[in-house]
């Protein structure tokens, strides 16, 4: 094998080695999905896989309701694919290759990515944190600061709220 054509072959794979690894919230919904059915039925039919997922993504919050937003299996969503979620869950296709081709299909699944835990309240922590984001910490816990124009604001009143919203937070 030429070397050009090895390089090439090498940098296909690694694109799509890292394509598989950009689906992160859809493989770990349907991972917990695909788990609590495998452990609660015996036998996988479409139509139970089907009627799961409809009760999961009910109750599903935040960046897995937006999945579900995609999948069509929430109540506002304008399409209906979750006969391509059920039909091979039920026949156990891996869920990587199952957020794959979803994929393929609507390249927004992918994108979607889960928020990072929030682990160091300190204020050097805070402070490594963008502006952007310590705003989305205060809205994840209903709060907002107005009238800050500064980082430290923020920071103060994060840490000021935290003990309020520890348990809704991973410390």
């Amino acid at each position: 094998m030429s070397m050009p054509s090895l390089a090439t072959l090498l940098l296909l794979t690694g694109f799509t080695c890292s394509a598989a690894d950009n689906c992160e919230v859809c493989e770990g919904f349907l991972h917990r999905l695909y788990g609590s059915l495998t452990s609660a039925h015996r036998e996988l039919s479409p139509a139970l896989v089907e009627e799961e997922l409809l009760q999961a993504c009910a109750v599903a919050q935040g960046k897995e309701a937006r999945l579900c937003y995609y999948l069509g299996a929430s109540s506002d969503a304008a399409t209906r694919v979750t006969a391509s979620v059920s039909q091979p869950l039920a026949y156990h296709v891996p869920v990587e290759k199952i957020c794959q081709r979803l994929s393929s299909r609507d390249t927004q699944i992918c994108q979607l990515r889960y928020e990072p835990q929030l682990k160091d309240l300190s204020s050097n922590g805070l402070k490594k944190l963008r502006v952007v984001e310590l705003r989305n910490i205060l809205a994840s816990w209903g709060e907002e600061c107005r009238g800050c124009l500064e980082k430290h604001e923020f920071v103060s009143l994060i840490q000021e709220k935290a003990p309020l919203h520890a348990h809704s937070a991973e410390l």
